[in-house]
């Protein structure tokens, strides 16, 4: 129980609560984890609470007709999911699946609306945080609509840059696959683009880690959304 209080007591959705109030949280608040390939749930499913990634790596999806995958959202450790389940009170509009072995907070949707009807400051914290993921997903959306492979993945490692406070090098937590699905291209796409990015002294790939060579000329490349 201390242990998933000090998590939540770090965590920005929770910002500003009372010692009581995060023991409030804390007590709804089930541990689960999850094996690199489980799915957590899918889309329809009934969204009956949310999540935060304690430990580990979950995607979030959609998958076509035809079953090929476009993943929305790459979450590591504290970040939040489903919280639109809380809110909306309806099935969840994508999939879930641990791409690494991951423990995870499960917040039930009736437990936690009872206690934003006793904690209003509650709701203003979840609207805020997904005002940020908004904005995520529509820049996301933008540079997928308006900007070619190249640019979305300049875009995508100042992202990461910025993401974990590094200048020179960035570290790819997730597949080449999982990069190219996220970046809405296929693997064999993706793999050119680098290589090619790496032969014009944009970046230097070292297995997981892209050292940025030409700072400048990859803001220029994000920017521009083409080469």
């Amino acid at each position: 129980m201390d242990e998933i209080k000090d998590f939540i007591s770090q965590i920005s959705f929770f910002e500003g609560l009372q010692v009581e109030e995060i023991e409030e949280i804390a007590s709804i608040a089930r541990k689960k984890s999850f094996l690199r390939g489980e799915t957590l749930f899918l889309q329809g499913d009934d969204g009956s609470g949310f999540f935060i990634v304690v430990t580990g790596r979950v995607k979030i999806y959609k998958e076509s007709l035809e079953g090929k995958e476009a993943i929305i959202h790459i979450c590591g450790p504290m970040d939040q999911f489903g919280q639109v389940a809380v809110y909306a009170g309806r099935t969840f509009p994508a999939s879930a699946q641990a791409i690494a072995d991951s423990t995870l907070l499960f917040f039930p949707r009736s437990e936690f609306r009872d206690l934003i009807r006793r904690k209003p400051d509650l709701a203003l914290s979840m609207l805020s945080s997904l005002s940020i993921r908004i904005r995520q997903v529509t820049s996301q959306l933008e540079s997928l609509a308006l900007k070619e492979v190249p640019g979305r993945l300049a875009a995508y490692l100042i992202y990461l840059q910025e993401q974990q406070g590094e200048e020179k090098a960035v570290l790819l937590k997730i597949s080449r696959g999982e990069l190219a699905s996220l970046l809405g291209s296929t693997p064999e796409t993706l793999s050119r683009i680098m290589a090619r990015l790496e032969e014009e002294g944009f970046i230097r790939v070292e297995k997981r880690t892209i050292a940025i060579q030409d700072p400048d000329a990859l803001e220029q490349l994000a920017s521009r959304g083409r080469m």
